[in-house]
């Protein structure tokens, strides 16, 4: 293990107290996990911050059903009892209604299925791995994030969080998304991976793939997706910046095949992630506030 710089211990210094605070201040408090960078980081800050006793917090995966095989086959590994909240089931509940055509996604649906999961299971509190640095909308949110009772988020209706402190108190049927993740970085996220030695799925580095290119991204040839007239797949060296729903996420062309390669290239990026390679977020200028507003992580 290479250690830790300054920068990074003062990271994880502050997002293991955020954890820490929750766990005092909300009852039943659950971590999302979706297999992915950010998740993986801030589960392991978890099981840190309350070492040697096991995590006090129940795992929980929002599945769509489109996810990348090798972030499912790493989830099962990882966190074999987590809850998997499924949004094949709430299309077959009929609370959920699937999108078609070649540009249908379950992303959004996500929305529904993840509401439905913790109030069914009770959770007031729900850690997420999202960081300002990724979109606008998230650069908005607070290290607390207070949902009303309908789920929705009001980013003009957020509590101040001056020094440090932050206001956990909820309702019946509201809670709180919590971000501890909310001051690092991209970068930071993979030094961290870098120092701690954590496992990560082979998706994020460099590997052959077969793929095709649309809108100026390369998504993975799948079953998922439905190609258009044009749309013809090829063999190429890829990697992913982020792990999302297999319809909307696109790879980077790559030939980073080791940690300190992929470290080496987000150094040199100058696109975020998610405007590199997130479909869902081109919908419109202001894509991510929209779900986020009624709901989504």
């Amino acid at each position: 293990m290479r250690g830790l710089s300054p920068h990074l211990e003062q990271l994880e210094a502050e997002a293991i107290h955020v954890i820490r605070e929750v766990a005092a201040e909300l009852e039943k408090p659950v971590v999302l996990f979706s297999g992915g960078k950010d998740s993986i980081v801030l589960l392991a800050l978890a099981e840190k911050a309350f070492a040697p006793a096991p995590l006090p917090f129940a795992i929980m995966h929002v599945d769509t059903g489109h996810n990348f095989p090798e972030a499912v086959d790493f989830r099962d590994r990882r966190v074999p009892d987590a809850i998997v909240a499924s949004v094949q089931e709430s299309i077959d509940k009929g609370r959920a209604v699937e999108e078609t055509g070649p540009r249908a996604s379950r992303n959004r649906l996500q929305t529904v299925t993840l509401l439905d999961a913790i109030a069914e299971h009770g959770f007031d509190a729900a850690f997420g791995g999202a960081r300002r640095d990724e979109e606008r909308a998230r650069a908005k949110e607070r290290v607390f994030s207070f949902r009303d009772d309908f789920g929705q988020w009001d980013p003009r209706k957020q509590r101040p969080e001056l020094w440090d402190l932050y206001n956990g108190r909820v309702r019946r049927g509201e809670h709180v998304r919590v971000f501890p993740l909310s001051n690092w970085t991209e970068l930071d996220v993979w030094e961290y991976i870098l120092a701690e030695e954590l496992e990560i799925p082979g998706l994020y580095v460099a590997h052959q793939r077969e793929v095709f290119e649309r809108d100026g991204m390369l998504y993975a040839v799948s079953d998922f997706v439905e190609r258009m007239d044009g749309e013809e797949p090829f063999t190429e060296w890829v990697r992913y910046r982020t792990v999302g729903d297999m319809t909307c996420t696109g790879a980077v062309r790559s030939h980073a095949t080791s940690l300190d390669d992929v470290v080496a290239e987000i150094a040199a990026t100058r696109v975020t992630e998610r405007g590199e390679t997130r479909a869902d977020d081109r919908v419109s200028d202001a894509a991510m506030e929209d779900r986020k507003r009624v709901g989504y992580f």
